[in-house]
């Protein structure tokens, strides 16, 4: 949506960037500057109003989860599907009782993992509109551990519905830059409190009576997950296309997210197969990889973004929704990027990469050179 149309629309709005100081908030000592600033950005909140706000997954695009109008807001600033549900933030596990059933099975878990990077998905109770949920009857719940999201849900004294502070279906934001990039002139205040942590949403699962079901896979792995119950069943979704049809259950389940303006292609096969088909690749002008350290000096430096060493997945988790953004600056035609494992948060990686690409994936055989896919 071009500026014209936000202004037609009446979206443009004078964005207010605050710069609070994580550490702060963490030591109990922040300054009264601080505390104005926070209660300001909790007033916004209050009054029906979008505030962007870091949390230790991603940067949130908040505003008050108990009003279908604010709600709204959210998906129009985005250009987001209304049937894509919202996650609720809530401040302490146990405010999940005013907004969901609750069962011992959700506070299994929230011992575990909360406050932290899980979102459990319960049946809702009316407290929640259905512009909240996606027209579901159930909710998405988590209580983040980040200082300055738990300080902000506290003082706002409502839930905090918030998906990613990006436009629908671009690489979520992990930092203020990126959520500027984004949503400048969409929301009402943008809180820049440092680089997320993790760089990955959380991770999503869904409760029904026993059954726990992994719908997006996150920092929390789903070996953690089998720690505190057996049987975690993982959704065809999580890396597979929903059926054109199919309702997504959670947020990031059906539509192209994460993605760059080129198109992505994830790359199968043995290593040293695919770093000959790359270096072929890398020839044109055109192109553009995320490679792992170990392959930086094989390919051409100017056609290339280190996503981290090869055998670490929680760095090519942190790194990568910046690298994309940074792919996009680059104005290629082609992006190149290896296929992940999917073990432990390697499934995450996956999971976003997979929708990144769109589900093309590519194997190189042995003995293959460079082509044109696209």
């Amino acid at each position: 949506m071009n500026k014209s149309t936000l202004e037609e629309d009446n979206y443009m709005k004078q964005t207010k960037i605050l710069l609070i100081d994580a550490a702060e908030i963490s030591s109990a000592t922040f300054s009264n500057e601080t505390v104005t600033a926070l209660e300001n950005a909790a007033d916004v909140i209050r009054q029906g109003g979008l505030v962007v706000f870091p949390t230790e997954t991603v940067y949130g695009l908040g505003a008050d989860g108990t009003s279908a109008d604010a709600a709204r807001k959210i998906y129009a600033a985005k250009n987001r599907p209304s049937d894509n549900p919202l996650i609720i933030h809530i401040e302490k596990p146990e405010d999940a009782e005013l907004y969901a059933k609750t069962c011992e099975l959700y506070y299994k878990f929230a011992r575990a993992f909360m406050p932290g990077p899980l979102t459990v998905i319960l049946p809702k109770k009316d407290t929640v509109p259905f512009s909240v949920t996606g027209g579901l009857d159930s909710v998405a719940l988590r209580c983040p551990s980040h200082p300055v999201a738990r300080r902000l849900i506290g003082l706002a004294g409502v839930p905090i519905a918030a998906p990613s502070a990006n436009l629908s279906g671009k690489p979520s934001p992990t930092c203020a830059e990126h959520v500027i990039e984004d949503m400048m002139g969409r929301v009402d205040m943008i809180i820049d409190g440092g680089e997320s942590d993790i760089g990955l949403e959380s991770t999503i699962i869904k409760i029904d009576g026993k059954t726990v079901t992994l719908l997006r896979p996150g920092g929390i792995t789903y070996d953690a997950l089998s720690c505190v119950t057996d049987g975690v069943e993982i959704a065809s979704a999580v890396t597979e296309q929903l059926a054109k049809d199919e309702r997504p259950l959670s947020p990031g389940m059906k539509y192209r997210h994460y993605a760059p303006d080129a198109p992505v292609v994830l790359l199968d096969g043995k290593e040293e197969d695919v770093i000959e088909f790359l270096k072929a690749e890398s020839q044109r002008s055109d192109c553009l990889i995320l490679c792992y350290t170990e392959e930086t000096g094989l390919l051409p430096s100017e056609r290339i973004i280190d996503i981290g060493r090869m055998n670490d997945a929680q760095a090519q988790a942190h790194k990568l929704f910046s690298a994309l953004r940074d792919a996009d600056k680059l104005s290629p035609s082609i992006i190149y990027a290896h296929l992940p494992q999917k073990d432990g948060i390697g499934l995450a990686l996956y999971n976003r990469m997979i929708r990144a690409a769109a589900h093309t994936v590519k194997y190189i055989p042995s003995g293959m050179k460079g082509n044109n896919l696209i």
